[in-house]
């Protein structure tokens, strides 16, 4: 029987949500926009498991927006690289390896993130160092929009065209807002496939950035791509699964109180029973 993904992505949102009642804290809107980029890559397309995660011949994932790390827990649960219960009991909590952003002493995570910027220089040097090996693996590095005001996203950008590494995709979880405010008030990206084009990198919009199917077939045209770099630009929402959250800069980082609980859990079960159905 195929996995209905996006019944997946509803049963995971819980997940998300209820973790951060249980530790207090946690990046919610952003978790809601990017859980189903992780559910595409782990389920679909990357070669990576408990099995083979020490393989040098593994995919790789760089969490470069570090702080939504909620939902890469909830998946890479799912997978079965720890228990959920483990994580449920333990997220956020004094002396817990399950904190508030990747951590690489965490089975399945390959870097320590939360410092904006970082993830993508950090992905370039994995690539080159995996194409100078001779490997066939791939390199994915998923960033927030409003992490693209950091220099050292262009710094590699230009240095990821100029090796021709077409091992490596970027995903840029576009949902157009950050802490605080919209991106385009921040610090606007103008035309953003532009700007990468000029960079030299290959460009995919994918409009349905909430949707697996959409986002599969943007994934299979990045491997099809040679000589240059590939960036997946996913126009997401924040807060994506209920009307409570969706598109609200104050949702950034929230956590429910029970009025709001209820009416999140009740737009998932809403969703889910949508998409079983679909």
């Amino acid at each position: 029987m195929t996995e209905n993904y996006k019944v997946l992505s509803y049963e995971l949102r819980k997940q998300v949500v209820d973790m951060i009642l249980e530790g207090n804290g946690g990046h919610i809107g952003g978790d809601m926009s990017v859980i189903d980029i992780l559910i595409t890559l782990y389920f679909r397309q990357m070669n990576i498991s408990p099995v083979n995660q020490d393989d040098p011949d593994r995919d790789y994932l760089i969490m470069s927006k570090g702080h939504c790390v909620e939902a890469l827990y909830v998946v890479l649960a799912k997978k079965e690289f720890f228990p959920i219960e483990k994580v449920m009991q333990e997220f956020s909590r004094f002396g817990s390896p399950f904190i508030g952003h990747p951590n690489n002493k965490l089975p399945g995570i390959e870097m320590n993130s939360g410092s904006l910027g970082h993830g993508l220089p950090v992905s370039i040097g994995i690539a080159l160092a995996n194409r100078m090996d001779g490997r066939k693996n791939r390199v994915y590095v998923i960033m927030g929009d409003g992490e693209l005001a950091e220099g050292s996203v262009w710094e590699g950008a230009m240095a990821a065209a100029m090796y021709k590494l077409d091992n490596l995709c970027a995903v840029v979880d576009r949902n157009r807002l950050q802490i605080s405010g919209g991106t385009e008030e921040v610090m606007a990206h103008d035309d953003l496939k532009e700007r990468f084009r000029s960079f030299g990198w290959h460009v995919i919009e994918v409009e349905q950035g909430n949707d697996s199917d959409a986002l599969n077939v943007a994934f299979e045209e990045a491997k099809r791509i040679k000589g240059r770099p590939a960036v997946i630009i996913a126009d997401t929402v924040k807060g994506f699964g209920s009307s409570v959250m969706e598109n609200q800069v104050s949702w950034h980082h929230h956590v429910p109180n029970d009025e709001e609980y209820a009416q999140i859990m009740k737009d998932f079960e809403e969703r889910k029973e949508a998409a079983r159905h679909e």
